[in-house]
């Protein structure tokens, strides 16, 4: 099926043609994802022939749709579909050119433009043989200046759609103007570069362009750490093969799994995005960490100490609490599965403790744990010890699916004020070290009642 066939068969754009009698484009992304045979949601249309907020207007009445405007300054108005999926941007060209409006984007394969009634395609900077060939290419360095973001989202569109980009020289003349943009955007493209299949090989070819620590400058330190007995790669490639064994390993998983990882439950995107860039993150504090005895690499606790450091990172390009206590936890815990499974005589309570301590990352924290150890190939690491470890992370995991269905909550047994009253004591950092006793003894099943709960801080203090 070709574009115009594509074209011709989405439903939203053939009743806006044959009930319009506008100049009306579809622009952009839109046409790009057309050519590539992806269902389109967001369909970018130009209307030359009527104001924008009218024409919009229309079209909400049309469709029964929700008008939202989005930028009256520069007129661009929003259509939301019943579907609440499916929705419309209309916009007039600037300066009232079609030419001058494609000719300001980006890249040329997202500066293509179809005729809604005649089909024809306006192709200004060659961005049909671009996507033929998949090639990523600026229309002008002027267009970079004028908006330093374009530079992430080029690395965006590589991640996503496996493109090669053949402007890395002007990305690097550029790159001083990269942190520009409101920090949000910049984390809204991290994002999305993140959900992208390639966002390994992408990863690699921002170092090459020297944009990669730019945005994340913690990359230098993984640079200095070299591979060791345990790790066939150095610090910085390790991190690159967890991401990359990631996707690996979610390919490969059942429908349950993938439906977990498929799932929004927080900041917008799918939790494997998310993951991902907690691969890419969980070794961070290794290098601060970092000791050398009798040529035996150590990195005591590094797994604590790079989730604190990942806190101030995160928080530096305003993500949410929410995304950052997720990408924390993965990193705080990426080696808790495998020590739990490492114990020979591990069994059903020790694998419940843990799922009580991840509840619904579980999943996630497996696959991290798998990818982590697939991707550390060290002179001293067998085939056999790699087999060993991943078959029993897929033990506990596969425990994890037979259960999860009966998990419930665990009850707050005590509150803050009972304990204080109980031990006749004052609110004080020792507080806090015993609700977190009590919530271990908890995990471990040697608490279940409030009168369990009672009998466990009395003999904690002998009372």
């Amino acid at each position: 099926m070709n574009i115009i066939q594509r074209l011709k068969s989405d439903e939203i754009l053939n009743s806006i043609s044959k009930n319009f009698d506008n100049e009306i484009y579809l622009v952009g992304g839109a046409v790009r994802d057309l050519y590539l045979g992806k269902e389109i949601l967001d369909h970018d249309i130009i209307v030359c022939d009527l104001e924008a907020k009218d024409f919009a207007l229309k079209l909400a009445g049309f469709f029964d749709a929700k008008f939202i405007p989005l930028d009256e300054i520069n007129k661009i108005y929003r259509i939301v579909l019943k579907d609440k999926i499916n929705y419309i941007d209309v916009t007039n060209p600037i300066e009232n050119s079609l030419e001058k409006d494609l000719k300001r984007r980006d890249l040329t394969i997202n500066s293509l433009a179809i005729n809604l009634k005649t089909h024809e395609i306006t192709d200004l900077t060659g961005g049909l043989d671009d996507l033929k060939n998949k090639k990523i290419r600026l229309i002008s360095e002027k267009n970079l200046e004028d908006d330093p973001l374009r530079i992430l989202r080029i690395f965006r569109f590589n991640s996503i759609l496996g493109f090669d980009i053949v402007c890395c020289e002007n990305l690097k003349k550029f790159k001083h103007l990269l942190h520009k943009p409101a920090v949000e955007r910049i984390q809204y493209e991290i994002i999305k570069m993140f959900s992208g299949e390639y966002v390994d090989k992408t990863l690699l070819l921002m170092d090459k362009c020297d944009i990669l620590e730019e945005i994340f400058p913690f990359v230098r330190e993984l640079k200095l750490v070299p591979p060791n007995s345990h790790h066939h790669l150095d610090l910085f490639h390790h991190c690159i093969e967890t991401v990359r064994q990631i996707g690996i390993i979610y390919n490969n998983s059942i429908d349950t799994v993938k439906e977990h990882m498929n799932s929004v439950d927080f900041g917008g995107f799918p939790r494997l995005a998310y993951l991902k860039l907690a691969g890419f993150m969980h070794d961070m504090g290794k290098y601060s960490t970092w000791t050398i005895e009798q040529d035996r690499h150590r990195f005591i606790k590094h797994d604590d100490v790079g989730a604190k450091m990942s806190i101030s990172f995160l928080k530096s390009l305003n993500f949410s609490n929410k995304q950052i206590n997720y990408i924390h936890d993965m990193i705080k815990y990426h080696i808790y599965p495998s020590q739990v499974m490492h114990n020979p005589e591990v069994n059903e309570k020790m694998m419940m403790r843990y799922i009580r301590r991840m509840l619904s990352n579980c999943i996630d924290n497996i696959i991290l744990a798998q990818a982590d150890r697939l991707s550390a190939r060290g002179p001293m690491i067998t085939d056999e010890i790699v087999e060993c470890n991943i078959t029993s992370l897929n033990r506990l995991l596969n425990y994890y699916l037979e259960v999860e269905d009966t998990l419930k909550p665990l009850p707050k047994l005590l509150s803050g004020n009972e304990i204080i009253k109980l031990l006749n004591i004052k609110p004080s950092p020792q507080l806090g070290e015993i609700i977190d006793s009590l919530h271990d003894a908890q995990l471990n099943g040697d608490v279940k009642t409030k009168d369990d709960a009672v009998c466990f801080i009395k003999n904690m203090f002998k009372i």
